[in-house]
């Protein structure tokens, strides 16, 4: 008997936060259980944004930290033999109101055809700023994919 359900790609948003971690888990297994891919797309969140339009953060900085986060996800990844790439993707923009961590990630599953996503959820009172702690609810409201909440 065949899966009632094909997934092809598998994108997990991550943050760089402790719920990111347990997402790519998720994302890996649902991905290795399906024989699919996995796309990570790092979400850079408000505060950040401002600070790299006021020049008061480095984006080169941004990217580092991005870039060693993804680095470790994918590493999870290969040890599960499970092919993966990632994106950075701006969760916030000051000209667009529309822009924020839950249309980032509902555009990105549509930009790489992703069937299914893991998204972190929505973060605990003591860890309050984290970017997608935002965005779970309205991936859950609107996403067109099957959506996992860990």
């Amino acid at each position: 008997m065949s899966d009632p359900l094909s997934v092809n790609t598998v994108l997990v948003p991550v943050d760089g936060s402790d719920e990111s971690v347990t997402a790519v888990d998720y994302g890996v297994t649902i991905a290795a259980r399906y024989g699919a891919s996995v796309h990570l797309v790092y979400v850079v969140g408000e505060e950040v944004v401002r600070g790299i339009e006021a020049e008061r953060v480095s984006k080169e900085a941004v990217a580092e930290e991005a870039g060693a986060f993804a680095d470790r996800a994918l590493e999870l990844a290969e040890e599960a033999s499970v092919p993966a790439n990632n994106s950075t993707a701006f969760g916030f923009s000051p000209t667009r109101k529309s822009r924020h961590p839950g249309s980032v990630i509902l555009d990105t599953a549509d930009d790489i055809g992703a069937d299914f996503i893991v998204v972190p959820r929505e973060g605990r009172a003591e860890n309050t700023g984290e970017v997608l702690e935002k965005a779970a609810e309205y991936v859950l409201l609107y996403a067109s994919q099957p959506v996992l909440s860990v």
